[in-house]
């Protein structure tokens, strides 16, 4: 008996879909949206690597979710999703920003001074693997973002794993990378990010679903 293809159920993704989704999703307050504008403006080439609109007002209502204090962001940027997490945190929380540029990272400090959450983020400027294995061994992170260098992702998940407390969130950015990943012959990045997917697809230390948002979003819990 053949099994039938599952039933595909997503509308057409043209920009007046995607311009409803943001106007149906909590406003970027006025930091974030100049933020994004001024990384457009003074990054041009690199401004695809800030996380998409959506994403930050998703990633608060994580933070809010869980109540999260401890965060730790692996690839910072120019701080557009440090900035909406910080934002959500309670004032006593902790937001640990790894990331190498202090050029794309001058922006980011700017945004988190000018929304007042300064206070809130502790930047670390040095190869995130070295910041990682640095921090705490023993769970303590309520939630991390992952949206860096692609090739170093298993490493990342293995060193935030077992930081991360029982119900706490991982969260991995560009996880359909341009839609690669269903490529079984892909390379370079696309391929990096297609072994990552399987090794947290067979992590039993975690539960995990895959979406659609963006370029893709993982979403994991630690049991």
């Amino acid at each position: 008996m053949t099994t039938p293809a599952p039933r595909d159920k997503r509308p057409p993704q043209t920009p007046e879909l995607h311009r409803y989704v943001l106007d149906h999703n909590p406003p970027l307050d006025p930091v974030l949206s100049e933020l994004v504008e001024t990384t457009r403006a003074r990054h041009p080439d690199a401004a695809r690597m800030q996380s998409a609109r959506e994403q930050a007002p998703l990633l608060a209502f994580l933070v809010r979710l869980i109540g999260a204090r401890r965060i730790v962001e692996v690839g910072t940027f120019t701080g557009f999703s440090s900035l909406a997490m910080a934002q959500a945190m309670p004032e006593d929380g902790r937001l640990i920003a790894c990331d190498v540029s202090e050029e794309w990272t001058a922006l980011a400090r700017e945004a988190w001074r000018r929304a007042g959450v300064e206070e809130r983020v502790d930047l670390r400027l040095a190869p995130a693997l070295e910041t990682l294995r640095a921090l705490p061994a023993e769970p303590w992170i309520d939630l991390s973002y992952l949206d860096a260098d692609k090739d170093n992702y298993i490493h990342y998940w293995e060193e935030l794993v077992p930081r991360t407390r029982p119900g706490g969130l991982l969260v991995a950015d560009n996880v359909l990378y341009r839609g690669e990943v269903a490529d079984p012959g892909a390379t370079g990045n696309a391929a990096a990010i297609r072994a990552f997917n399987e090794h947290v697809a067979a992590d039993g230390r975690t539960e995990a679903v895959l979406l659609t948002v963006a370029d893709g979003v993982t979403i994991a819990r630690r049991r």
